[in-house]
């Protein structure tokens, strides 16, 4: 047992290494290669403690050798680059959004300030490309309750991203995400589990046409995105449903080979 929660715990301090996080991590570890300082002294301590070769991180950082230079695109808009992952551009376009919307506003604010509120603003980010990834996996398909569903909920935790309960109803510059200028956790989480853990599941990340990922995006996220029926329409939809089941039935034995 003690073995086990041993284990537990490893796995808790390493979950934010996870797949979707990797080119991210890379790129903040080369930069911690060529100055230590530029990242944060948890990402030093963690760095540090890997003593991996500088050239091998620095390459893996760049990418495979036969990538095309010209990929992957330069991401546009308002932070569209969270659509596929792209951390450090994320990163540098909120730090400049902050800085602007401060200078906007005719607030002073300290390094130190641009500094916490760009990192809380990439983290929600990655917990949001959590949910758009695997939210899908959580939704609940079943009304007859037999399936079991998944556990691996520590990437969807936003305690995976640092955040506390303490943080939960403190707003986080979003510039739009999930159509918000910004946000709380929890504001975020309700958005989050309604649009990709309730009874509709919704996957489309595996598109690789960035415009058609932030369609589908746009109708699906947001705080004024949420689905209603009337019993009404509801009575509507289930007309049409058995419509079509009488008709798949009818040709299913009219034409059957």
């Amino acid at each position: 047992m003690a073995r086990q929660d041993q284990a537990n715990d490893q796995f808790e301090i390493t979950s934010f290494l996870y797949g979707g996080n990797a080119d991210y991590i890379e790129q903040l570890q080369a930069a911690y290669e060529d100055d230590p300082s530029s990242v944060d002294p948890e990402w030093r301590d963690f760095f540090a403690a890997l003593k991996d070769d500088a050239g091998d991180v620095r390459k893996n950082a760049r990418g495979a050798s036969w990538a095309r230079p010209s990929w992957p695109l330069t991401a546009n808009g308002e932070l569209v680059s969270a659509l596929d992952g792209n951390w450090p551009l994320v990163e540098k376009a909120v730090e400049k959004r902050v800085k602007e919307k401060a200078a906007a506003s005719g607030v002073a604010v300290s390094e130190a300030d641009v500094h916490q509120q760009t990192r809380d603003s990439v983290r929600a980010i990655m917990m949001i490309r959590a949910y758009r990834m695997r939210g899908h996996l959580h939704a609940n398909l079943d009304p007859l309750g037999i399936a079991t569903l998944p556990e691996d909920y520590n990437e969807l935790s936003p305690a995976t991203y640092g955040f506390t309960e303490a943080d939960y109803d403190r707003p986080i510059f979003l510039d739009n995400v999930l159509g918000l200028e910004s946000a709380t956790i929890r504001q975020m989480l309700e958005i989050l589990t309604r649009t990709y853990c309730s009874t509709l599941g919704v996957e489309f990340m595996h598109i690789s046409d960035p415009e058609e990922k932030a369609w589908i995006q746009e109708r699906i996220e947001g705080a004024d995105k949420e689905i209603s029926f009337t019993a009404e329409g509801k009575r509507a939809i289930l007309s049409k449903l058995i419509e079509a089941e009488g008709f798949e039935q009818f040709i299913d034995v009219k034409y059957k080979l």
